[in-house]
């Protein structure tokens, strides 16, 4: 059993995957038959926190939930990796739903999300959790609920003198001052040039791209490139672990920032955090689904 590393607050959506594999996606107004169907959890920072537990962080979640089935999803979800939620049902609303394409040949996929109940959280929301925000060694967000949510998570947490994690997916233009706020942003290459209009390619296009977020303010960008691994600024490409057939890419950024986030609440340095989160991603895409696909901390360790 690996000793607790730290603490690690997440403020993020849950939603149900929906998966469908298909050998290609359809256009509009067409049907196609696909080829397998799953339903499992999801949302980006579900996700997060679930790869953040099993690396062994004592991990919280910040959410919001319908009274539904996919509320209880959920809270399973969370109760078998170790995760301690923070979260309020809501009668009015409903749990959140994601349709994700999985291209069969590639493991590529498209991904639709509707948040449902979480699209509700608010600003009073987050300061509810102060202390617990202000008490972690790490907080993280991405901009699946409402920006002003998001932006007071690091107010708080940056006040407090927490590490800060960006996680700027899905895609979309930030509120100005939002990445002074920034530790680390973690975007890979369609969010990054959507934050710097830069198309990432290569290690040249993600070094010139991190000089524009550090100029934005952050202080240490972080560029996932799939297959080729993640750029570290200053550091140059940490390169991703091949340790199988590709199944399915779907939950790899989420477990890349969930075991990035469990290593540095374990004082471990960026270089080191970045091969964790690179290891952890390398075996979810060997699994089909998200949650499911995250790996422990004992199979992490034997891969690096």
């Amino acid at each position: 059993m690996v000793n607790k590393m730290g603490t690690v607050v997440i403020l993020g959506v849950f939603v149900a995957d929906t998966s469908y594999r298909a050998d290609r996606m359809p256009v509009i107004g067409e049907t196609i038959m696909g080829n397998a169907f799953a339903l499992g959890p999801g949302g980006k920072g579900s996700n997060q926190a679930v790869a953040c537990a099993r690396i062994g962080a004592e991990t919280h979640i910040i959410s919001m939930l319908g009274k539904d089935d996919f509320a209880n999803l959920a809270l399973e979800t969370w109760a078998e990796a170790g995760v301690i939620p923070h979260v309020r049902q809501l009668e009015e609303s409903y749990t959140g739903a994601a349709h994700i394409f999985i291209e069969e040949s590639t493991g590529d996929n498209a991904i639709i999300v509707a948040p449902g109940a979480a699209a509700l959280i608010n600003v009073s929301d987050i300061d509810a959790q102060k202390d617990l925000i202000s008490e972690a060694d790490v907080f993280v967000t991405q901009l699946e609920q409402p920006m002003p949510a998001a932006m007071r998570g690091l107010e708080i947490a940056k006040k407090a003198g927490v590490t800060t994690i960006l996680n700027p997916a899905p895609a979309m233009e930030l509120p100005i001052g939002m990445l002074r706020l920034c530790d680390y942003v973690t975007p890979n290459e369609t969010e990054c040039e959507a934050l710097t209009g830069i198309a990432v390619v290569n290690a040249d296009d993600a070094e010139q791209a991190c000089r524009v977020l550090c100029s934005k303010g952050v202080k240490t960008p972080i560029v996932t490139m799939g297959e080729q691994g993640a750029y570290l600024s200053g550091h140059g490409v940490v390169p991703s672990v091949a340790i199988g057939s590709i199944v399915e890419t779907t939950g790899a950024g989420d477990a890349f920032n969930g075991a990035f986030a469990a290593a540095l609440a374990e004082n471990k340095s960026p270089l080191e955090a970045v091969r964790y989160g690179c290891a952890t991603a390398g075996i979810s895409v060997t699994r089909a689904g998200t949650a499911p696909s995250m790996p422990t901390r004992d199979e992490v360790d034997l891969v690096l």
